[in-house]
């Protein structure tokens, strides 16, 4: 049992759930993330309890991380992607890995490179405190990388973390299965008539979230203020014919609401709109969520076909009455796009290598699973098949694992 080793594709909250599971059983885990930090989309998603937990999911991702930090049996390779993989026996896969610049021994997470670099986007940071080292650094934006000119972060690190010298590395794994967790990738609304992009008070659903992690209000991005008057859109990206994405996202009305009644908690003052084609039900207290959030969110069955601007950044919001079919118009000063969970960019790569089949709508198609010592040994995790919520792709990661478990030939009543 002790050499049984899996390689998981993908750190988000699905790779990290199937990790933990493994790890209890005395199994050696790798995870490998294209992302400088660990956790996905979801470890940005912000806490949305108010008076009371609404069972958003974000803490269980934060626990999720928290834990496979912890596990001696998961190691974590952030900023890494597979190069190559096949199987004769056991699986053989070549890693890439980007340049460590940030030394996590030495960095203490002060943020003085962070504060000091010269050129915006370079040193990024992360939204957990199980980040570590908390910072990273984007080489293809690097001035030292690009033509050695600039070294400013490296000389106001009081620690000497920062090496601008790093070489990109190479890592060999051969494990005994592989489960591919990749995730999804959030649409992208730059084609929509809702002035992504354009106006700088339209922001997306996971924007938002990040905006609320990082300093608890909704704010304009224009000018730092905040909001008064707030509009969600819902559907950007989903149950959408003409972007050929003809299925639901799920999360989206949940995630909306929820943060809708955080803002109204904290902002009382604010007024709340929310378009809607239909709202899907979410968690086992929707009906009474539901109820409540109705009394604080102006609803509005109807998706608005365009913005245009206004005065003082403001954006004219133009929508048919579903009732009388007339055309109406609301102003706002920060419009919220939900956007959907398409299939994850770069998703043909590993499907390719590991003959997996994609549906359709470009999701992996799950594989059968064969618990017997002939198998594959592939198996598939989380919003990789489809859009699932937090607590689903928990749920799912964990069944991964126990089919991961039992093709191994590893007693499930033996946990370690």
């Amino acid at each position: 049992m002790k050499d049984k080793q899996v390689l998981i594709i993908g750190g988000g909250v699905a790779g990290l759930s199937a990790a933990v599971e493994l790890a209890h059983f005395g199994i050696h885990v790798q995870i490998v993330d294209k992302a400088d930090f660990m956790g996905g989309h979801a470890i940005q998603y912000t806490c949305k309890a108010t008076d009371r937990c609404v069972k958003c999911g974000a803490c269980m991702v934060e626990d999720k991380l928290s834990q496979a930090v912890a596990h001696p049996n998961v190691h974590l390779t952030a900023g890494s992607r597979i190069r190559e993989i096949s199987k004769n026996g056991r699986f053989q896969a070549i890693i890439d890995r980007k340049p460590e610049f940030i030394d996590p021994d030495k960095c203490t997470g002060c943020g003085h490179c962070f504060n000091t670099c010269p050129t915006e986007g370079v040193i990024t940071d992360g939204f957990s405190s199980h980040h570590h080292p908390f910072f990273a650094l984007d080489e293809d934006k690097c001035l030292y990388v690009k033509d050695g000119s600039c070294t400013a972060c490296r000389d106001v690190c009081p620690k000497n973390a920062i090496d601008l010298d790093q070489k990109p590395g190479t890592i060999e794994s051969n494990p005994n299965a592989v489960i591919v967790a990749t995730g999804f990738t959030p649409f992208d609304p730059t084609s929509k008539p809702y002035g992504y992009g354009t106006f700088q008070n339209v922001v997306t659903s996971l924007e938002l979230e990040r905006m609320l992690r990082r300093s608890g209000r909704a704010k304009r991005p224009s000018d730092g203020i905040d909001a008064q008057r707030i509009a969600f859109i819902q559907c950007v990206g989903s149950r959408d014919a003409k972007s050929g994405h003809l299925w639901c996202s799920k999360v989206c009305c949940g995630s909306a609401l929820r943060m809708a009644g955080l803002i109204k908690s904290r902002q009382p003052d604010v007024d709340i709109t929310f378009f809607y084609i239909d709202v899907q039900t979410f968690g086992k207290d929707f009906d009474r969520f539901y109820h409540h959030i109705q009394n604080d969110v102006r609803m509005i069955r109807s998706i608005p076909g365009d913005i245009y601007p206004g005065e003082k950044d403001r954006l004219k919001v133009i929508y048919a009455d579903s009732k009388t079919h007339q055309s109406r118009d609301k102003t706002f000063d920060l419009i919220v796009l939900s956007i959907g969970m398409t299939p994850c960019e770069g998703i043909k790569e590993p499907t390719d290598r590991l003959d997996l089949t994609v549906a359709d709508t470009g999701f992996i198609k799950p594989t059968p699973f064969d618990p017997s010592p002939s198998g594959d040994g592939v198996f598939i995790a989380g919003t990789a098949k489809g859009p699932m919520s937090i607590a689903g792709s928990i749920a799912d990661a964990g069944k991964t694992a126990w089919h991961a478990i039992r093709y191994l030939g590893i007693d499930q009543q033996e946990e370690k």
